[in-house]
């Protein structure tokens, strides 16, 4: 696990992932996406790990996937751990894409919802796109009261980033104005949607969020493994694993159109275009 862009800390029962990109707003390359990896199965592994904290250093849990920092990393080979698709960076044409985000983004998304002991994100500043698929994979939300939400990659022409949960998290009405018009929105609309669990002053977040782990963390590890099954497969039942699968070909069909029509899959867009365009 690189310690560089991950951090792994056990504190009693609970093991605290933190990302460790701030100057990058904690993007997503696959870098990190290993290291969450690897930190998420060292907890899983561990049975005196009880509850799982996912956080974000420094003044933003995520601004999403890297699609512009000096290391991004998406030329680069990886281990294939949560599918089996073929190596990308041998593949010249739409299944290259394909194939490295069905494992980086979609395939790993899929991989820590199913960890059995519950995973609690603990959100601060900006959680936007990329971001929202990994507070999304987490059971509960604790947010600061400065956090906000955005999901603008329809300004690529695209028509929701890889892990589409959200009619299931948002509702669908929520889901379509979040969509339709790239806005943020804040902390108290998010819990007004079901999406937060708990709405905490900044400077008090890592407090909550630690004592509700703590109080997690008193039940039994079964128990709190079956129940999360559960509601897990309760929400798979109601569309949720299908419903991913489909807009997740819809999502490259996107890819594949901006390839064709201006020779850039991502429509032209850059970090900072998506930036200014989401103040």
């Amino acid at each position: 696990m690189s310690e560089d862009v991950v951090r792994y800390e056990r504190r009693g029962a609970v093991a605290v992932v933190t990302m460790n990109r701030p100057e990058y707003r904690n993007a997503q390359n696959s870098a990190m996406t290993y290291a969450l990896d690897d930190a998420f199965a060292r907890a899983v592994n561990d049975p005196d790990v009880t509850v799982i904290v996912l956080a974000g250093e420094g003044k933003h849990f995520s601004a999403g996937h890297d699609i512009g920092s000096p290391e991004r990393d998406a030329d680069q080979p990886f281990d294939r751990r949560a599918v089996l698709w073929w190596d990308h960076t041998e593949r010249d044409g739409g299944d290259r894409r394909f194939a490295r985000e069905s494992e980086v983004y979609l395939g790993m998304c899929r991989r820590w919802r199913e960890i059995p002991k519950p995973m609690i994100a603990s959100v601060q500043g900006a959680c936007i796109a990329g971001g929202l698929m990994l507070a999304w994979v987490c059971d509960l939300i604790v947010a600061a009261d400065d956090a906000f939400f955005a999901d603008p990659v329809v300004r690529m022409g695209i028509p929701g980033v890889e892990y589409f949960a959200h009619p299931w998290v948002l509702g669908p009405r929520a889901a379509k104005e979040v969509l339709f018009t790239g806005e943020r929105f804040d902390v108290h609309r998010a819990r007004e949607w079901g999406m937060v669990s708990r709405v905490v002053p900044r400077a008090d977040l890592e407090q909550h969020t630690m004592e509700l782990a703590e109080t997690i963390a008193g039940m039994p590890q079964f128990g709190l493994a079956l129940a999360k099954k559960a509601v897990n497969q309760a929400e798979d039942l109601m569309g949720l694993r299908s419903g991913m699968d489909s807009v997740f070909g819809l999502h490259h069909f996107a890819h594949a159109h901006n390839a064709e029509t201006s020779a850039d899959s991502l429509g032209g867009q850059t970090a900072r275009s998506m930036r200014d365009g989401n103040r």
